[in-house]
């Protein structure tokens, strides 16, 4: 993976690798007192730090994907039970309104979704950087390599590819709910 950061002035920076961007060629074991011991020991410290970062941003995904999920629950189950007997007094003016309010909530829910996916797939990379500085590639490699790297939905099915399609889906829910209480 490499990255690209910008400079001032508008010039790019020469793209590295994400290796280069994540150690600190300045810092080495000779910089700390005990030597490569605490060194090492520094290193996974870090590393820890950034595994429960990333299943922090996990935990505050999930936590968003039940927000809006319950949200858009609660206004299907609402409109289900209330719009049959007021379709007769309904107007396209009253409900466009409405209409652009939830799919404006479910587009606000697919972005964050996608947020989510990229901010977690860049710790991962991370993480797997780190582990070249560590004895086992557990997490980045391993793992990874016992799921099938999520080839075979039969294996692993990633929850990204499942959780991008629900806002999707609760647009297409208001989109026909539209058109079948339209006067």
């Amino acid at each position: 993976m490499t990255v690209g950061a910008g400079r001032a002035g508008g010039d790019p920076a020469p793209e590295t690798t994400l290796g280069d961007a994540l150690w600190n060629a300045a810092v080495g074991p000779s910089d700390y007192a005990g030597g490569s011991e605490k060194y090492q020991s520094a290193v996974f410290e870090q590393y820890k730090l950034c595994v429960e970062m990333a299943h922090r941003v996990s935990g505050r995904r999930n936590l968003a994907n039940t927000f809006f999920l319950t949200l858009n629950s609660i206004i299907v189950t609402f409109l289900s039970t209330t719009l049959p007997d007021m379709r007769h007094r309904l107007t396209v003016a009253m409900l466009i309104p409405g209409l652009m309010i939830l799919v404006a909530n479910c587009v606000a829910w697919y972005i964050l979704v996608r947020s989510y996916r990229q901010l977690n797939s860049a710790k991962f990379a991370v993480i797997g950087a780190m582990e070249e500085k560590l004895p086992a590639y557990a997490y980045s490699r391993a793992e990874w390599k016992e799921l099938g790297e999520g080839r075979d939905w039969r294996r692993y099915l990633p929850l990204t590819h499942a959780e991008q399609w629900v806002p999707l889906i609760f647009v297409a829910a208001y989109l026909l709910g539209f058109l079948s209480v339209m006067p």
